[in-house]
């Protein structure tokens, strides 16, 4: 019996697939429930439509992922610490001051658990970070670490 997930089942496949499993399966456990719904016409209808629906969204998102790409690559950011006589950093610049950065001068948003920082940024000087958008979309972005 072919059937379209709803939701994702292990061992079995994700949203919106169109698979083929045995009808006790299916009419006794997939479907009564919620996790699938008979392959009928109309219901393949709908999933091409709804298919087409995620398609643009991923679309657009990855055009607006971009766009900030891009704006956070124009200019190196600019983040302040607090210094010794020698130009060494009270501590180590985080991945929050950086996510605070980004807000305060480009205007984006972002997660800080997203930013990945080189390993230890204890000195003034340029450095670069990587930024996971996911869908396998990454940024490095400049910042200059100076003093406050």
């Amino acid at each position: 019996m072919e059937i379209i997930l709803i939701q994702d089942v292990d061992n079995l496949g994700g949203k919106n697939e169109l698979i083929k499993v045995k009808n006790g399966y299916a009419r006794n456990f997939l479907i009564p429930q919620g996790f699938a719904v008979e392959a009928s016409p109309s219901n393949k209808k709908q999933l091409d439509e709804r298919l087409k629906v995620a398609k643009k969204k991923e679309a657009a998102m990855l055009a607006q992922i971009n766009s900030v790409i891009a704006k956070l690559q124009e200019a190196p950011l600019k983040v302040g610490a607090k210094t010794g006589t020698s130009g060494k950093i009270f501590g180590s610049i985080t991945s929050l001051q950086l996510s605070r950065a980004i807000r305060d001068q480009k205007g984006y948003e972002i997660d800080r658990k997203k930013i990945i920082l080189p390993e230890d940024v204890k000195e003034l000087g340029t450095y670069k970070a990587t930024i996971d958008f996911g869908n396998g979309q990454n940024a490095e972005v400049d910042f200059e670490v100076v003093s406050e």
